[in-house]
């Protein structure tokens, strides 16, 4: 129970941005995600303001861009239905080379493009630049109700467990010669997901019997708690603020 999980996204540091507390990064999270997803989507000036700000705390945080940029597929949804808004949206048409694309789809895609990568790029820059425990702790800090708490600090531990009881299912069906190759295979492999649903509930009755056996209440002890100077604050305000005074300025602009 004592080990950290969920490694992934995490790249090992010791920058400025590294050392500010969880939770002062998670409120700069928040503000500059809600600056960008209020700034008007009619000005483009803003979103490249953003960017650069962006840019400059990834720069100060000595996090290889690359490694976000690996990251960035988690996105490919969006971009997917993005690129779908232009063809399928009504209202009035532009011709766009030999396509008609409505006009308000091009305005839709835009703005969930960009709305869409500015914010998982700081969520990611968030990720990379804390570790998994310590984003827990400042949810806890910020009185997230513990039940939530709860959940993800689980999550977070046993992400890992699951998914290599998975890998090690995967690897003795491929050693039985199983190949799922066709629409045939699927009820094999909806009973990999059932006995995987079923070795998940029994090993967390297990785990739970054993905390509660040695006192939880519904809240796991703290070893360091959290807290955040007011140059701390400031400095984590920085990225946010600016964030803020740009979609003023936008506002202003249209």
């Amino acid at each position: 129970m004592g080990a950290s999980h969920g490694h992934a996204l995490h790249y090992h540091g010791h920058s400025p941005v590294h050392r500010l507390p969880a939770h002062t990064k998670i409120v700069a999270l928040l503000v500059f995600v809600l600056a960008v997803v209020a700034t008007p989507r009619t000005t483009f000036w803003p979103y490249a303001a953003h960017l650069l700000a962006l840019l400059a705390v990834v720069r100060i945080s000595r996090v290889p861009f690359s490694y976000l940029a690996k990251r960035l597929v988690v996105e490919i949804p969006f971009v997917v239905f993005a690129l779908l808004m232009p063809v399928i949206a009504t209202g009035p048409r532009v011709e766009v080379g030999p396509l008609r694309l409505s006009e308000a789809g091009l305005w839709g895609a835009w703005a969930l493009l960009v709305k869409g990568t500015l914010g998982v790029l700081a969520s990611l820059l968030l990720a990379a630049t804390t570790e998994p425990r310590d984003i827990i702790a400042g949810f806890e800090r910020l009185r997230l109700p513990q039940p939530l708490v709860q959940i993800m600090s689980f999550m977070i531990r046993y992400l890992e467990v699951v998914t290599g009881e998975l890998n090690r299912m995967r690897i003795a069906r491929a050693s039985r010669g199983f190949q799922a190759r066709s629409i045939r295979q699927w009820p094999a492999l909806g009973a990999t997901l059932g006995a995987l649903f079923i070795r998940s509930y029994e090993r967390g009755e297990r785990v739970h019997l054993a905390m509660l056996s040695r006192g939880y209440a519904g809240r796991m002890p703290t070893l360091h708690a959290l807290t955040a100077t007011r140059a701390q604050w400031a400095v984590s305000g920085i990225l946010p603020i600016a964030a803020v005074v740009v979609c003023l300025g936008g506002m202003v602009g249209t």
